[in-house]
């Protein structure tokens, strides 16, 4: 009997298996018109998962992956551009007995008919990148608010000694995240997350999700009680907190164990004992800590107020941060396993509401090392866009290819900006403008910040008459004054507003924030929320009061303040979530695409309204694809310490490698400390040297703005004339119009080319790894290495100077050999700045505004020592014509082995374009030794009148 049953069992698995049950190792595929999609089900090596393979053009690749049966992602993207379109020259799809191939012209996707990885490789079987074994994790069934979504995780493999660059701007000063760092992609002032990766070998990873997501080493953080504590007393189990009276530090109102700090919103406040005025505390934490691991140790420091913290006795952060807008940053350290190392923290926080919270990243386990990853809070499915590039430029312009490309702002827009925390009246704002122009300081931009309209109608657009009694005659001032004038825009409206009855009926806003009582903490405070931009009659809407409002009487740019959206700085997540309800949809799912949606709206209202007038929009916030709603951004509320302007330095040139162009940040920082409000002799002059310091680096940006809370910024406000600090500030904004012809044409590449104006050194030089992780360099287009100046009393900093090429000083001329790190010294009123062998640098003259006159007459620097090429790029300025194609181009090439300067026939044409003009050619070699500071040049003169001709150089 036994024997039957086994024969029966034996027939009944050749008969599943002539069925297909058997088969559990291999996968089904099928074509489809533009690529491929891979099922699994019940298999012994794969999660039951249908993964798609999409090809836009031959260098880019969509991947989704989702649950088996799912239905594909169906909803239509607020990131790619509706009009993609598709480039394909060639599309093959072969198989093996274990895999099944796309290749392209460019490319070859490769998915595991065993597992559903997809590797990519070049042509010629070269790996790129690819994807590790999905599992059980990658799609984790949740829901919030009725919506239901998976939180996602995708893993990478990568090459070690490959540079990952982008993913938004941070303040952590990190500059190459292929170095086990965790990242958090989350709106919030001071932080923009855009998931956007690019890499030094080639290839770039949009991550296609608009949930809160953790970039790089996505291993939970780690309580400070995770490693073994003791106190300065020695006992085991907690640090030693004792909380000192601040101006007399022997006085202890309390000491206590903590073993846990996590003190890092509004309702962690009632665990601080309760007897103890912080206002009036310095809380020290005293005693050891030893991890269970050996290896790099990162901790991950959220703070307000003052921080300081030693391990092993050695100083490494000294840091201060306003209570209302805490700051971050982190500490690595090397560590033994169970080896003790002391720890000491000064915390003296600001104010009664304060912020800190310790956690920490543990070594990475040898199974991790290579593996960069993206875990999302919500998700339909794992979907990310491949880009392959022969440089990080290409990848960028596949990114903008299926992003938008970022149009050319205005010309007046790289000249210089005054902004102040705040014009308090019209008379105000025209005294300002008025001084610039009797002091002769360049500058074409004032910013109006906010409060302008009356306390309680917040979100109305409207002018405070009392204050501003006519707005109209104030914006025609200004522009008689070749100045304009940018204004800050709120999304925010209170409920007192003359506007909130009409956006509430059309239900145009997130309620919850009323209904829970919020308030402000403007005045007797106002309960107040934010419009819902992911609504086009709310976007409509918005565009209507900014119109009528505002630019209609000429306004000329828009500030957009809060586009997080700032609910409120210091409510947790999930308090943030619960206010924060797109109609589209959850806001677990739409978090981080505000800003997105905010900028849309306004662009298309203003160009729906005057179609030849060019947008320019300035915003705290950013996500991907809003380059090309003509936005930038700003790095939001920093403070005014040394330690803010170099972490500025990562933070801008990672936001640039995201693929998003334009960045600026606060020149002086936003937050002062109270010493700099009053200061002594000594604390004046370094606020004097940190301006100064912070304008040289602006003058370098996309965006060169002064803007901060008290003392003024304006820079006769800073020093007095004569002063060097003066000097140096008025020194770079002239600078700043020299550069204006290089500048404009950066922006005009960035259009037409893609290009991006502030790059990393791997950028142009991705074969010299020591520059992949310098945090505090870069380069300003394809000619100009700048070197900030972040520390306090500072002659000299090291410089390196990337292999490949040789530079020279920019103000002197002195020429330094590529491939070394240098101690280079600084003067108070200059930054080092050093400009590439074969450059083509054109430098004009000193202007009042960017249009006060036409540059006719150039000098044109070419350097030696390689073969160097530039386009000088020109157009009307201030419309959209060059989008028709009017505009002009002259290209210039130098070639290093003949001396030869080559001017191309000069391309195309628009109205008002110069006929003739003429170049002022300095050649600067070994025996030419000139900068833009030397007073006598060898100059040759040529006249140009569009035809092509050549210079033999001397």
């Amino acid at each position: 009997m036994r024997n039957l049953t086994y024969a029966l069992s034996g027939l009944m698995l050749v008969a599943m298996m002539h069925q297909g049950f058997g088969q559990v190792n291999k996968a089904h595929y099928e074509k489809t018109s533009t690529g491929i999609k891979v099922s699994f089900k019940n298999s012994e090596t794969s999660i039951d998962q249908d993964v798609y393979l999409d090809v836009v053009t031959d260098k880019i690749v969509r991947v989704t992956a989702v649950p088996a049966g799912a239905a594909f992602p169906k909803q239509s993207s607020l990131v790619i551009v509706d009009s993609l379109r598709r480039q394909v020259k060639s599309l093959t799809v072969g198989s093996t007995d274990s895999t099944v191939n796309v290749k392209t012209a460019n490319v070859q996707a490769i998915v595991s008919l065993k597992n559903g990885k997809v590797e990519f490789f070049d042509l010629n079987g070269l790996p790129i990148v690819r994807e590790a074994k999905r599992n059980s994790s990658s799609f984790t069934a949740d829901s919030y608010n009725g919506d239901s979504f998976y939180r996602i995780n995708q893993d990478f493999v990568v090459n070690p000694e490959e540079g990952i660059y982008g993913l938004g701007q941070h303040q952590n000063a990190v500059m190459n995240y292929n170095r086990g760092k965790q990242v958090t992609l989350l709106q919030y002032n001071t932080e923009i997350g855009i998931p956007f990766l690019v890499s030094t070998n080639n290839y770039g990873l949009l991550w296609h999700n608009y949930s809160i997501t953790q970039a790089g080493d996505v291993r939970p953080l780690l309580p400070l009680n995770a490693f073994k504590l003791s106190s300065k007393e020695g006992q085991q189990g907690w640090l030693t907190a004792s909380y000192v009276n601040r101006n007399n530090p022997a006085e202890v109102y309390l000491s206590r164990p903590e073993s846990i700090i996590d003190y890092g919103y509004l309702t962690d406040q009632h665990k601080f004992p309760k007897d103890v005025k912080l206002a009036d505390t310095k809380v020290i934490y005293e005693g050891n800590i030893a991890s269970p691991y050996a290896g790099k140790h990162v901790l991950h420091f959220k703070y307000s107020g003052y921080m300081k913290v030693w391990i092993d006795g050695e100083l490494l952060a000294d840091r201060w941060r306003q209570s209302w807008n805490a700051g971050t940053f982190e500490i690595e350290k090397e560590m033994g396993k169970d080896q003790p190392h002391k720890i000491r923290m000064e915390w003296i926080p600001d104010g009664g509401e304060s912020y800190f919270t310790l956690n920490w990243q543990s070594p990475i386990p040898e199974a991790r090392k290579n593996l960069f990853s993206f875990n999302s809070e919500a998700g339909d499915a794992i979907d990310y866009y491949f880009v392959k590039g022969s440089s990080m430029d290409e990848v960028i312009a596949g990114y903008r290819h299926l992003s938008g490309k970022a149009p050319i702002m205005p010309i007046w827009s790289f000249g210089f900006w005054q902004s102040r925390e705040r014009y308090k009246t019209q008379e105000e704002i025209e005294q300002v403008a008025a001084e610039f122009r009797k002091r002769k300081i360049p500058i074409d931009n004032i910013v109006q910040d906010w409060s302008y309209w009356k306390e309680n109608d917040w979100g109305s657009q409207k002018f405070d008459l009392d204050r501003f009694p006519d707005p109209k005659a104030m914006v025609k001032k200004l522009h008689d004054q070749h100045l304009k004038i940018m204004i800050s825009a709120w999304p925010k409206i209170n409920e007192e507003s003359s506007v909130y009855s009409e956006f509430k009926a059309n239900k145009w806003i997130y309620p919850r924030n009323i209904y829970d009582g919020r308030k402000d903490w403007i005045g007797k405070g106002y309960t107040s929320t934010f419009y819902d931009p992911f609504n086009q009659g709310a976007r409509d809407g918005f565009w209507k009061l900014l119109d009528n409002n505002l630019f209609k009487i000429g306004i000329d740019a828009w500030w957009m303040d809060a586009s997080e959206p700032d609910i409120h700085s210091n409510i947790d997540l999930d308090e943030r979530k619960s206010v924060f309800q797109p109609s589209i949809g959850s806001s677990v799912r739409y978090y981080n695409a505000f800003p997105l949606q905010n900028a849309k709206g306004i662009y298309e209202g203003q160009r729906a309204t005057d179609p030849n007038k060019r947008v320019f929009i300035l915003t705290r916030s950013f996500f991907a694809g809003q380059q090309r709603y003509a936005a930038a951004a700003w790095s939001g509320d920093i403070a005014s310490r040394w330690h803010d302007m170099k972490d500025q330095i990562a933070g801008g040139i990672n936001f640039s490698m995201s693929g998003t162009p334009y960045w600026t940040m606060d020149a002086g920082g936003f937050l002062v400390e109270n010493r700099f409000h009053k200061p002594n002799a000594t604390d004046l002059e370094e606020w004097r040297e940190m301006n100064s310091r912070w304008y040289q680096y602006g003058s370098f940006l996309p965006l060169f703005r002064a803007h901060g809370q008290f003392p003024y910024r304006e820079p006769y406000q800073i020093a007095p004339a004569g002063h060097p600090a003066y000097n140096s500030m008025i020194y770079a904004i002239n600078l700043r119009y020299k550069l204006l012809a290089y500048n404009y044409s950066l922006a005009a590449k960035t259009f037409f080319e893609d290009y991006s104006m502030i790059r990393a050194l791997a950028m142009d030089f991705p074969q010299d790894k020591d520059g992949f992780d310098i945090n505090d360099q870069y380069l300003w287009g394809p000619s100009l290495l700048v070197n900030p100046v972040t520390e306090k009393g500072a002659t000299s900093r090291k410089i390196h100077f990337p292999k490949g090429a040789d530079w020279y000083d920019l103000y002197s001329g002195h020429k330094v050999a590529g491939g070394q790190n240098l101690p280079i010294s600084t003067s108070y009123e200059r930054i080092p700045v050093y400009v590439k062998a074969g450059a083509i640098l054109p430098i004009g003259p000193v202007m009042q505004y960017t249009t006060e006159k036409k540059q006719d007459v150039l000098d044109l620097y070419v350097y030696d020592g390689a073969d160097g090429q530039f386009s000088l790029y020109e157009d009307e300025g201030n419309n959209y014509n060059y989008e028709k194609g009017k505009y002009s181009q002259i290209d210039f090439n130098y070639d290093h082995t003949t001396k030869t300067l080559s001017l191309a026939n000069r391309k195309g044409e628009f109205e008002g374009m110069l006929s003739q003009r003429k170049f002022n050619v300095v050649f600067v070699n070994d025996k030419n030794t000139v900068g833009v500071d030397s007073e006598k040049k060898k100059t040759t003169v040529i006249s140009y009148s569009g035809k092509a001709l050549q210079v033999k150089l001397k």
